[in-house]
């Protein structure tokens, strides 16, 4: 009955042993394309890869719970010996990640009860747990349970989701300013808000209000000396050329002239 039990818990050991043997090779291979091929990788290889190594973990977990594979908990590992020295068979065996088995390092390897520190923590976790009532952590789990509700909707149609984020932003914010585009509307069309202000010579000739360039003599202003306080009528300032007649000298300005030229003082 014994070697019967020893035998069946060999088989399982080696079932289960090449079982993690493919996974590492799956996982080793992943890592390769990683590293190696990040750059050529796509998406779909990624998520095939992922579904690989889900499917082989679930399987080494149905041959966990099988009814036919015996219950490792029962089983007990004892150190029978230890030594500081190197030992190339356990270097190969665990791929020269264990090169000894020392007293520093079956406490570690051979441990079956987790760290004293996560111990600790564990048991601040459960004492914090206790101290809440019943009514505030269901409304706790409550609150969670929404949270991750509203998560997994996200997570499960985010493609609806940001489209309609997008069409939403386009109807509601504009594009344009209305108040710059009737701005620059009625600059174009009629003018408002610019400048009245305009640099010399800016003004095309013949323009009302700006003085004209002619090739004849002008005569814009006559004064007289000596007679302005004797001839009545004849003022210190003539008017100016009329514009449209360049070179032209008004009859006003000819008929003081004249006069002048007649009068007994000038002779």
């Amino acid at each position: 009955m014994q070697q019967r039990e020893e035998k069946q818990l060999e088989a399982s050991l080696e079932s289960l042993l090449s079982r993690v043997a493919h996974l590492k090779g799956s996982l080793q291979s992943f890592i390769l394309k990683l590293e190696n091929e990040h750059d050529r990788l796509t998406w779909p290889s990624v998520l095939d890869n992922f579904a690989l190594l889900s499917g082989q973990l679930n399987t080494i977990n149905k041959v966990l719970k099988n009814e036919k594979t015996p219950s490792y908990r029962s089983q007990v590992i004892i150190p029978l010996l230890l030594s500081p020295d190197r030992d190339e068979e356990l270097v190969k065996l665990t791929e020269q990640r264990v090169p000894v088995f020392s007293h520093e390092i079956v406490p570690d390897h051979l441990r079956t009860k987790p760290d004293p520190e996560v111990e600790e923590q564990e048991k601040h976790l459960s004492a914090e747990a206790a101290r809440i009532g019943p009514e505030v952590a269901q409304k706790q789990i409550q609150t969670l349970n929404k949270l991750c509700s509203n998560l997994l909707e996200k997570l499960n149609n985010p493609r609806d989701d940001r489209d309609s984020e997008s069409s939403a932003l386009r109807q509601n914010k504009p594009s344009f300013n209305p108040a710059d585009t009737n701005a620059l509307v009625a600059a174009v069309g009629f003018g408002k808000g610019l400048s009245k202000c305009r640099p010399p010579g800016s003004v095309p000739p013949g323009h009302p209000g700006q003085p004209m360039m002619s090739t004849g003599p002008t005569l814009q202003q006559v004064t007289i000396a000596g007679t302005t306080s004797h001839q009545p009528g004849m003022g210190g300032q003539v008017a100016q050329q009329q514009p449209g007649q360049p070179g032209k000298m008004p009859s006003n300005i000819k008929t003081n002239i004249k006069s002048a030229s007649m009068h007994p003082y000038n002779r």
